[in-house]
């Protein structure tokens, strides 16, 4: 799959997940696909989440927001460090705040908004420490379908 981003787009995305990391141990990562293969986003976004090794973060605290770009298909996928953490609705109400600028067509306004609320409930609840901090995961959008890769 061609990324549907423009570059600046892609640059913007990618600046938000770098500051929405600047103030928290955890991981952001977007993954954009043609079509979702299964019939529940949630599941491929899981699936995304394994493929990438997002659940290899020290504190498991990575989030992957999964856009399948031509089906219209969203989802967030929190691991096991966040998700035992964050209010019951964090990942509904996210998600909601990100369709609502969705369905206005501003796609990357949404993404943007969502990275943003992930950002706070990281820094809340795995603030940054300069003693052991690093970035653990790629910042930039992965592009793909069954195999998904780092956009070069």
């Amino acid at each position: 799959m061609k990324s549907p981003l423009t570059p600046a787009q892609d640059a913007a995305l990618v600046a938000a997940i770098r500051q929405a990391e600047v103030t928290t141990s955890g991981e952001i990562r977007v993954h954009l696909e043609d079509a979702c293969p299964t019939p529940e986003p949630l599941d491929r976004a899981a699936q995304v989440f394994g493929e990438l090794g997002m659940h290899r973060t020290a504190q498991r605290n990575g989030v992957l927001f999964y856009l399948a770009w031509t089906t219209r298909q969203f989802a967030i996928a929190g691991d096991v460090g966040i998700n035992s953490v964050v209010p019951d609705d964090f990942w509904e109400i996210t998600k909601d705040a990100v369709l609502r600028d969705f369905r206005q067509e501003k796609y990357v306004a949404g993404l943007e908004h969502g990275i943003r609320q992930v950002g706070e409930q990281l820094k809340r609840y795995f603030p940054y420490d300069a003693a052991t901090d690093q970035n653990e995961l790629d910042d930039s959008i992965s592009i793909g379908g069954d195999e998904p890769s780092p956009r070069s």
